[in-house]
């Protein structure tokens, strides 16, 4: 009897062993064949790093639906609100701004403005006679656009012994630069003269003053005219001048008393005093050459005369 209940113990084994390993290939969740085996020292481990990727999973997945919920919710906003109809184009506004019922504010290079200034009004002595000169010019307009008129000539004996009197249209090319186009007028001794004049007029580097203007008539003359000034500081208030002006013609004039080429040239000093910016006497010294058909300089066989004047006289502008 023993040996009979052994051996059917010994099958009865068998049978559950196969019907447990039958069960566990066909259905993987029975049993643990697909289960890995953890050593009993890693087991704590384990369940976290298992918890932690399950918490990690839920809120990466609450992410990503809260986004879509955003997103869905956000475009269901932009079809439920629609655009006033006042709203400006962001693409029509190059004309700038309107300002509505207020003025359109005005620019400071946008007034106009005038004022005169009077470079020369002198007593002049030579060879013991004296005459007068001025040199004056006044402009109107605005920052880049201004008409000026310019004025100078020498009265002796009281008549104008020349006259050159210029209306111009000056344009701003630079802060320091304005190009000039107009006409000139000569007039007083000899033939009286018209002109198209086109120059410049500004300030060089280290400040020098300088006009250079360049002349043409209906007769084919040409003319250049070359002025240069300094302003040397001596103190505040005390400041020497040197001037140099040289006038060059293509042709012949004895009326006018003007010779082709370099017809006549001034060049001196004079030291003014500032009483105010607006205001300054000075006195000086000149010396100029020029041409007299008059007078026939035997030694050097030509008409040009050379002498030296005492100047005096004002500076002031308005």
């Amino acid at each position: 009897m023993k040996i009979i209940k052994t051996k059917f113990s010994q099958a009865f084994r068998n049978n559950c062993l196969f019907a447990v390993v039958w069960l566990t290939a066909f259905f993987p969740g029975f049993g643990l064949a697909n289960e890995k085996i953890i050593p009993e020292a890693h087991k704590h481990h384990h369940g976290m790093a298992v918890s932690r990727q399950k918490i990690n999973t839920a809120q990466e997945s609450s992410i990503i639906h809260n986004g879509i919920k955003q997103a869905s919710h956000h475009a269901i906003s932009m079809k439920e609100t629609s655009m006033p109809s006042t709203t400006r184009d962001p693409h029509a506004y190059s004309d700038g701004y309107g300002f509505g019922p207020l003025e359109r504010p005005k620019m400071g290079d946008e007034d106009y403005l005038g004022s005169a200034i009077v470079d020369r009004l002198e007593s002049v002595t030579a060879r013991g006679d004296t005459s007068m000169t001025y040199d004056w010019q006044a402009w109107y307009g605005n920052s880049y656009d201004k008409t000026l008129v310019k004025a100078e000539g020498e009265i002796e004996a009281g008549t104008f012994k020349n006259a050159r009197n210029e209306l111009l249209w000056a344009y701003a090319v630079t802060p320091f630069w304005d190009t000039q186009l107009g006409i000139r007028y000569d007039s007083g001794k000899g033939t009286d003269r018209g002109w198209l004049a086109f120059g410049v007029q500004g300030l060089m580097p280290y400040w020098v003053y300088t006009e250079a203007t360049a002349y043409v008539n209906e007769h084919g003359r040409t003319s250049f005219r070359l002025e240069l000034e300094y302003d040397w500081l001596l103190t505040q208030k005390l400041i020497l001048q040197p001037r140099v002006e040289m006038n060059f013609y293509s042709q012949r004039d004895d009326s006018r008393d003007i010779s082709s080429g370099l017809s006549n040239v001034e060049a001196g000093m004079r030291l003014r005093y500032e009483i105010r910016r607006e205001f300054a006497p000075y006195a000086g010294i000149e010396w100029a050459s020029g041409f007299d058909p008059s007078i026939q300089n035997i030694r050097r066989g030509s008409n040009n005369f050379e002498e030296i004047r005492f100047v005096a006289g004002v500076h002031f502008w308005l």
